[in-house]
């Protein structure tokens, strides 16, 4: 190999500082060629043995995944034209032959000899999961299609990863696009001074004086959240909720017509395959059933929570009414309301409650947490090559010290980087003959950066979300699969993937733990003991409201896949009101357009499958209630590491998560965690 080239380096971790766009390329159709060749000696060999066709296999994709993580994983992160040009370049390469390989008749040929020999089933059972696993990815690649539907199918599959990187980069490029330039500090009035530094830095960025409001995360939630203005909230929802759509003020990034063609190749592709909507192509690799399981569950969840939430809203409308002279609530008022009625009406003070979540504090006090219950250590490395100077590198040591995996931080909002939160897989735990590779992840956040000699303080909401990242962290590092195709999150259920992460948020609600990982920015003083009684007491307040938004999104979502008809196209406008017609109790004004940055379903993972939020929360709820009742004997989180962590894809989620409980999923702990409950 030539090893002038960074990605192309045997090495355990990514030389990150030295990767450059003109790397790419070349690396991944090294890459390419070199996982090719593996694959024609597996099938040439004639052989039908686990070693010579899987283990083989998995270490043709393991050094084809280690070039690719990195440079997929800078796209999202580090984001530069000659980046995005290279990236586009090689995924385009990448997704080409993916495709190729997954229609290779003479590797699937041999792995269905290895699952058809008289011993297959002497072998263990996560060997076997992970054959089953492969035949069911031969299967959805289109390995038995003939002719033009073959090529055909190649074809789209390589026009719906194009579509969807160009899906993502218009979001993040509409993010970036706008502004609003303040030099009138009384138009910030009710925004903190912490937040304040950030816009200020924010405008510095620019060479300009005085603020700049932007789109990133901490800009937007702090107009949305804290400005009196009602104008000015309402320009930014505006132009968050119009990002990349022909409602924007600069139309140039607009997705409209990537969202019609993505929808159309999908359901193309979809039966091409020969299921009958892109939906039901989706739920192949999950929990559920089918689409219309998955609805029946979303449809009982609404039917339990429209009452609450049409209650909520009339109490916020009063609110608004007596104490903020509002009478008519409008979407861009709901979250200044809402920061009002915590106040006033719970005591909760999300800006107080910044000032005891230094970040430092809160990841010491995360470490400690995740020590506690899983018996690991994270400790940081220094000298670890990033692409950042911001970026932390965590090792992970088990209880002799040893160091068995390893995890990436990068926390905080910044130009080229995409919004959200996320973890990702940087390396797989893979044993090879005599070598052990151990698993590496990426921990993504946009949390607000730190400000001048200021740390970063973390809203109670940025530490329940660096907990739910820590929880796929988590799942990734403690596996003891040897097999990157079945170990840590790689083969888990999609609706089933978030159950560690939302088991995980239950600790940022947990007494010993959140007063433990605070201490106030000047004092150093935790969290008094009251405060946490009253943000604890307003867990539930607009619960009903919130579930209902997400049962919008993942209804939506899963009409939009099974229903769609290439006569009418998308129609995302008509599903949307459909929707909401059954859902909301507050609809948005007509011009909002949040299917167009809606990347988690047009440019992630999440296609007819943003559902399973909700369908791992319930598992999550009823593992967490069992976890803190001290119903699973020998200690509910070494059960917890030993039966969903470090079991991963190595059988069925249903049966990690019975082999954990003693039980299937009940429904009823979500209920009562969300104050549905009758």
């Amino acid at each position: 190999m030539t090893t002038a080239n960074p990605l192309l380096a045997d090495q355990d971790l990514p030389d990150f500082a030295a990767v450059k766009a003109a790397h790419v390329v070349p690396a991944v159709e090294e890459a390419i060629a070199a996982h090719r060749a593996a694959v024609e000696s597996i099938t040439a060999s004639g052989k039908d043995d686990f070693d010579t066709v899987i283990l083989a296999a998995e270490r043709a994709d393991f050094l084809l995944s280690r070039v690719w993580s990195p440079v997929g994983h800078l796209s999202s992160v580090a984001d530069t034209p000659e980046l995005r040009e290279a990236h586009a370049a090689a995924q385009a390469l990448m997704t080409a032959y993916l495709m190729e390989a997954g229609q290779n008749r003479a590797h699937h040929d041999a792995v269905a000899r290895l699952a058809a020999r008289p011993d297959f089933a002497a072998l263990p059972s996560a060997a076997r999961r992970a054959v089953d696993l492969a035949l069911r990815g031969f299967h959805l690649a289109g390995v038995a299609l003939e002719g033009e539907a073959r090529q055909r199918f190649l074809d789209v599959g390589v026009a719906l990863s194009d579509l969807s990187t160009k899906f993502g980069n218009a979001v993040l490029d509409a993010t970036e696009a706008w502004s609003e330039h303040v030099t009138d500090e009384a138009v910030l009035d009710g925004v903190s001074d912490g937040d304040k530094a950030i816009l200020a830095a924010y405008a510095q960025e620019k060479g300009l004086s005085g603020w700049l409001i932007t789109l990133r995360q901490p800009s937007v939630l702090a107009i949305l959240y804290h400005a009196k203005d009602r104008a000015l909230r309402e320009r930014v929802y505006r132009a968050y909720n119009t990002r990349a759509s022909d409602q924007a003020e600069d139309k140039s990034h607009d997705n409209s017509e990537r969202i019609d063609a993505i929808m159309a190749l999908r359901h193309e592709a979809a039966q091409i395959l020969g299921f009958a909507d892109s939906a039901a192509h989706s739920l192949e690799t999950k929990m559920a059933a089918d689409a219309d399981e998955a609805l029946a569950f979303l449809a009982d969840l609404a039917r339990r929570a429209r009452p609450v939430g049409e209650g909520e809203l009339a109490e916020a409308r009063a609110f608004a009414a007596e104490h903020l002279g509002l009478d008519d609530v409008r979407p861009w008022d709901l979250s200044y309301v809402a920061e009002a009625m915590r106040r006033t009406l719970h005591g909760v003070d999300q800006e107080a409650l910044k000032a005891y979540f230094p970040l430092p504090r809160v990841l010491a006090g995360t470490q400690a947490l995740i020590e506690r219950l899983f018996d690991v250590r994270l400790v940081v490395r220094e000298g670890v090559s990033t692409w950042h100077p911001d970026v932390l590198f965590y090792d992970v040591l088990d209880a002799g010290g040893a160091v068995v995996a390893g995890v990436y931080l990068d926390l905080f909002a910044r130009a080229g980087k995409r919004g959200g939160a996320w973890m990702d897989v940087c390396r797989s735990r893979f044993r090879d003959a005599d070598r052990l590779h151990l698993p590496i992840a990426y921990l993504t956040t946009n949390f607000a950066p730190p400000a001048g000699d200021r740390p970063s303080l973390a809203t109670h909401n940025d530490v329940v979300t660096l907990f739910h990242e820590f929880g796929h962290v988590l799942h990734h590092l403690l596996t003891e699969v040897d097999l990157p195709s079945i170990g840590g999150i790689s083969g888990v259920e999609w609706d089933a993937v978030e159950l560690p992460s939302q088991f995980m948020e239950n600790f940022a609600w947990d007494r010993e733990t959140l007063i433990g990982l605070s201490g106030h920015v000047e004092s150093g003083e935790p969290l008094p003991e009251a405060m946490f009684d009253r943000l604890l007491a307003a867990r539930q307040f607009q619960a009903g409201l919130a579930i209902l938004r997400q049962i919008e999104f993942a209804t939506f979502d899963l009409l939009l896949h099974r229903d769609y008809d290439p006569a009418l196209g998308a129609r995302v406008d008509g599903v949307l009101e459909q929707v909401r017609e059954a859902v909301a109790v507050l609809h948005p004004p007509a011009w909002n357009r949040f299917a167009h940055a809606f990347s988690h379903i047009f440019a992630g993972g999440y296609a007819a499958g943003y559902y399973s939020y909700l369908w791992a929360e319930l598992l999550s709820a009823d593992a967490f209630e069992i976890f803190a009742h001290g119903a699973v004997p020998g200690g509910g989180a070494t059960a917890f590491r030993r039966e969903i962590l470090a079991a991963g894809a190595s059988r069925p989620a249903a049966e990690n998560f019975r082999a954990f409980a003693g039980r299937g999923p009940e429904v009823d702990a979500l209920l009562r965690m969300r104050g549905l409950a009758a």
